[in-house]
């Protein structure tokens, strides 16, 4: 299980919050007043100066620049007004944080495994609004989108966009991170990753779990490679015929419905949970086979 993620000292992590540098100029801080009152509609005029660091008569003065512009503003008086946007003939500008383009952008591809093709339309669609967000925020979003791919498992837990969004940024300036992992068990440990050095990453997240696994395929390394998640484990060739798996893992019951994907013979040689989990696995799907009593 993934607990958290933390930087080194000397590691610079994305902030995707909605701090506002200083020397932010009124165009940018009117951008942002929109973007806060796109996110919090019914926002007062105190909770927009609050977030924006400035007064509450700066923060009416920077609504009063987005109407100017032809974004119809809206503010309703009592207890339960505030700023909202309103429908008007002009679409108002679309403002994602780094967090929310990548929860968008994975969430699409998640649910449409045609997204990341281009002459998909709704791949088209997800590249539009990639070409629209702002550079450091589309160079996130368009590396997710080459990279990633759906869950299989519709139950499966998906990632944390702000973990996510640390992660691909990480990437783009080769900084180390540090990750502190808790297994379902409760073992827990830390470890420092260059998570721009994927295959490597992925090797990492199958070391240290409460179960050593070590399985022998008969299938050549290259061929046993194109059939198994990394995340598996560490996979080495035995001969020209043979290959190994070595990894570890706290859910022996999910790794050997990963391996009985594999489209060869194998053997499981170390890990007796794994084991046990296997012959379960066969014996269900054996008594699928079997006709209902009386029938024939």
């Amino acid at each position: 299980m993934f607990r958290t993620l933390e930087s080194n000292p000397d590691v610079l992590l994305p902030d995707c919050g909605d701090a506002v540098k200083p020397e932010a100029s009124p165009t940018a801080r009117a951008l942002l007043a929109l973007e806060l009152i796109q996110g919090s509609p019914g926002i007062t005029a105190d909770g927009l100066a609050a977030k924006l660091g400035v007064s509450e008569r700066a923060a009416r003065r920077y609504v009063g620049i987005l109407r100017q512009a032809g974004i119809p503003i809206e503010s309703v008086r009592g207890p339960y007004g505030g700023y909202r946007v309103g429908r008007g003939l002009r679409l108002p500008p679309l403002m994602f944080s780094a967090t929310g383009a990548l929860g968008l952008v994975m969430a699409v591809l998640d649910g449409h495994h045609d997204a990341s093709d281009p002459t998909d339309p709704v791949g088209s669609a997800l590249g539009k609004i990639v070409r629209a967000l702002p550079e450091p925020v589309a160079a996130q979003a368009e590396a997710v989108r080459r990279t990633t791919a759906p869950a299989p498992d519709r139950a499966a837990a998906r990632p944390d966009p702000g973990t996510t969004a640390a992660l691909v940024q990480a990437c783009s300036n080769h900084r180390r991170v540090r990750l502190d992992y808790r297994s379902a068990a409760g073992s827990e440990w830390v470890i420092e990753v260059d998570p721009w050095a994927v295959a490597m990453l992925e090797e990492h997240l199958a070391v240290g779990w409460e179960y050593d696994v070590e399985v022998v395929i008969d299938a050549p390394v290259d061929t046993a490679g194109r059939c198994l998640p990394r995340a598996l484990g560490r996979l080495e060739p035995i001969d020209a015929h043979t290959a190994r798996l070595v990894g570890s893992t706290s859910n022996p019951v999910w790794y050997a419905g990963r391996l009985a994907e594999i489209p060869a013979p194998y053997r499981i040689v170390k890990c007796p949970e794994l084991q046990q989990a296997a012959r379960v696995i066969g014996q269900r799907l054996l008594a699928a086979t079997e006709s209902p009593p009386g029938q024939v």
